[in-house]
């Protein structure tokens, strides 16, 4: 199963970009929406194609319009968490690519789930660690 990802307009441009250049399948929020898009407007489109939906918006679960849109629409929706430039997020989502999708497989949306680059612990002993994706909000 291959999936499509769609990255929220708060990642920017260089994230999709640097997803795309690991081989994945990105559809970008400006390319299809204009900037000021509620977010419930795009969450109903990327539930209705079965997309992916990324955001950096580690807020979005304790918006209830946006929460209730996610459900509403079966959004399965990954928040990257991390403080960190967008390329090195990227990378380290591309890294953890196994884990996200197993956990994607299985798990039937509705759904946001978090997802956490390497330690430095972890990346200091392999380069290519992977993060890892826990369940955050499941109704």
């Amino acid at each position: 199963m291959s999936f499509v990802y769609f990255t929220d307009r708060d990642l920017g441009k260089r994230f999709p970009e640097s997803l795309k250049s690991g081989g994945l399948t990105v559809e970008r929020h400006g390319d299809h929406f204009a900037p000021d898009t509620a977010d419930e407007i795009w969450l109903e489109t990327v539930g209705r194609r079965g997309w992916i939906a990324l955001t950096h918006d580690r807020r979005i679960r304790y918006k209830p319009n946006e929460r209730d849109a996610v459900t509403r629409h079966g959004v399965a929706l990954l928040v990257i968490v991390g403080a960190a430039p967008f390329p090195d997020l990227a990378r380290a989502f591309v890294t953890s690519l196994p884990v996200i999708e197993h956990f994607l497989r299985r798990h039937q949306p509705p759904f946001i789930a978090k997802v956490y680059r390497p330690t430095p612990a972890e990346t200091a002993r392999r380069s290519t660690a992977p993060g890892r994706i826990e369940l955050w909000y499941a109704p």
